[in-house]
C-alpha cells in the first residue's frame, strides 16, 4: 500500500523522507500547489497523510488552502483513509476555531477579539487592556504578531502602510500574557500520543518561532542564530499533555505540535495548535524519541489497520 504525502513545501519535507525512507515506507510527495481534480475518476489507492500549513500563501502558493480543501473532500467522499483528515485543515487554517475549540473542551486560552476587515480594529483595541498583541487569524511563521504598549501606537500602525492585511480579513488582538520566565513550550503529539515537549526561546526569537531547520536559514543557507533557539524539555511531566492529547483524539487531530505559555500569574494557557507540524534537528539530535521517526512508525500502523480491513 502507498503512502501520499500531501503537502505544499518542499524545504520542510527532506526530514520526513529520509525517516519514511529509513521505515521502508513506499510513498510519494503530492504538492498543494497547483493540480487537477478528476470528480469523475476514483483516487488511487492508498493512504494519505495531510501536512497543509496554514503559511502555504506566504510562500506564493495561494490556492493551497482551497487545493487541499478539494483534495480531501474527493477523497474522503471515497472512503479512503486520510491521517490529518479535511477538518483538521479548517483547524490548521483558523486560530479562531482553535481557540474556540479549546475554550470548549476546557483548555485555557489568552483573551482574544476576533475583528474582521480593517475599520473596526481602533473600535475594539480602546475596549481591550494594553498592552496586547496583534496576529492573523490564518497565520503561522509569526504573521502579524507585533506588541503594542499603547493605543496611540495601535492607531498609527493600523492607519500606515505597515500594516499587514491577513490573507482571510481576520485580525486577531490577543492579550500580551507575561511568561514566567522567556520560553514558550511546544508539545509534540503523534497518533495522539505525547513524543516530546520543546522550549522556544521567546527573548532572542520574539514571537517567530517555526521550529523546522529551513525555518533557522537565511536566503543564503546561513543559520539566522549563532545558537538554536530550541530545546528538549527534558522529562517534561504535566496535566497539559493529557489535556491536549485528549483534544487531539476529539478532533481527529493525528499529528500536531501545541504550543502553550505558562503566565506569570500561574495560568497555563495553550495559544496555537500546528497540525502541519516540524522537527527541530538540535532537538530530534537528543530527544529520546524522533518526531519524523514515530510519525512514520505510526503511518506504517495504519497502513496495517487499513490493509487488513480491505482484506
Amino acid at each position: 500500500m502507498k503512502l501520499y504525502a500531501l503537502h505544499e513545501n518542499p524545504e520542510w519535507f527532506p526530514p520526513f523522507a529520509r525517516a519514511f525512507a529509513a521505515a521502508g515506507l513506499d510513498y510519494e510527495e503530492w504538492l498543494l500547489t497547483e493540480g487537477t481534480i478528476d470528480l469523475d475518476a476514483a483516487p488511487p489507492e492508498g493512504i494519505f497523510y495531510n501536512r497543509l500549513s496554514a503559511s502555504s500563501h506566504t510562500r506564493d502558493h495561494p490556492y493551497a488552502r482551497d487545493y487541499a480543501r478539494a483534495v480531501l473532500d474527493w477523497l474522503e467522499a471515497h472512503g479512503r483513509r486520510v491521517v490529518n483528515r479535511r477538518s483538521v485543515v479548517e483547524m490548521e487554517v483558523s486560530k479562531v476555531r482553535q481557540l474556540t475549540a479549546l475554550r470548549a473542551f476546557g483548555i485555557d486560552t489568552p483573551r482574544t477579539v476576533a475583528v474582521v476587515g480593517r475599520s473596526g480594529l481602533v473600535a475594539a483595541a480602546e475596549r481591550f487592556p494594553v498592552p496586547f498583541i496583534t496576529k492573523h487569524n490564518q497565520g503561522g511563521k509569526g504573521l502579524g504578531v507585533r506588541r503594542f504598549d499603547d493605543l496611540a501606537g495601535f492607531r498609527a500602525y493600523v492607519a500606515s502602510d505597515e500594516f499587514e492585511e491577513p490573507v482571510d480579513g481576520i485580525t486577531l488582538l490577543q492579550e500580551y500574557v507575561q511568561a514566567r520566565a522567556p520560553f514558550i513550550t511546544r508539545i509534540e503529539t503523534v497518533g495522539y500520543d505525547f513524543v516530546y515537549a520543546i522550549t522556544a526561546d521567546t527573548a532572542r526569537g520574539g514571537f517567530q518561532l517555526c521550529p523546522a531547520d529551513a525555518c533557522e536559514l537565511d536566503d543564503q543557507g546561513r543559520p539566522v542564530q549563532a545558537a538554536s533557539l530550541f530545546a528538549l524539555r527534558e522529562g517534561f511531566d504535566h496535566p497539559i499533555v493529557g489535556q491536549v492529547t485528549a483534544f487531539a483524539r476529539r478532533h481527529d487531530i493525528e499529528v500536531a505540535g501545541f504550543e502553550f505559555i505558562e503566565a506569570a500569574d500561574g495560568r497555563v494557557l495553550v495559544y496555537d495548535v500546528n497540525t502541519n507540524t516540524n522537527y527541530n534537528p538540535d532537538v530530534e539530535a537528543v530527544a529520546p524519541r524522533s518526531g519524523p521517526g514515530e510519525l512514520a512508525a505510526y503511518l506504517q500502523r495504519v497502513m496495517v489497520e487499513s490493509h487488513a480491513v480491505l482484506v
